[in-house]
């Protein structure tokens, strides 16, 4: 219980942050992400229990990862995780998960996640800001990936990747659960060089 208060402190003070560095009221934010503005407003006093969707929404709009909204401090120049120590930031309906392991830092981040999917189990993601691009690696089953409406079967071993600005769709298929690595590379940030 406290390591979520924690967590949900960092997210609070690192949504305002970002807020007032792009400049933006919290009604524009709001709009801009569409998230209400009593849900920003109990985010930003962390109060409430941001979830997956919403936390991709306010970063896309903020211009930064997911990650950079739940990371404290740097911890150095190596930086090792372990998955259990890390909360799914979301848990599926017959116990899959995704984890977001962490974020590299530099002008164009990469975010690292684990899935699990059950078969038959899905998770539909919004498009994402331009400039985003996801590859999903198949450690273990099968998923099929669905860009724009049209499914990709993705199986153990192999390895697909797409633009994330458009809708997608991450579904675990076949008899097992799929296991998977998925890295979204985000765009230079605004203060980087071309």
């Amino acid at each position: 219980m406290a390591e979520t208060a924690a967590a949900l402190r960092t997210v609070a003070h690192n949504v305002r942050a970002a807020r007032t560095r792009a400049g933006l009221s919290l009604d524009e934010l709001g709009r801009r992400a569409q998230v209400s503005k009593g849900a920003l407003v109990a985010l930003e006093r962390a109060q409430g229990n941001p979830n997956l969707a919403t936390l991709v929404r306010l970063a896309d709009t903020l211009g930064i990862s997911v990650s950079a909204l739940m990371q404290g401090p740097p911890e150095g120049r190596v930086r090792v995780v372990t998955a259990e120590t890390v909360a799914p930031l979301w848990t599926g309906p017959q116990g899959g998960e995704a984890r977001l392991m962490l974020t590299t830092s530099g002008p164009a981040p990469v975010e690292i996640w684990r899935w699990r999917l059950e078969p038959g189990e899905e998770y539909p993601s919004h498009p994402h800001q331009a400039g985003v691009t996801e590859t999903i690696s198949v450690t273990s089953g099968r998923m099929t990936l669905v860009v724009d409406g049209t499914e990709h079967p993705v199986e153990a071993g192999q390895t697909a990747t797409f633009d994330g600005d458009s809708a997608h769709t991450y579904r675990g298929s076949g008899t097992g659960t799929c296991h998977l690595i998925m890295t979204v590379h985000l765009p230079p940030g605004p203060n980087s060089a071309p």
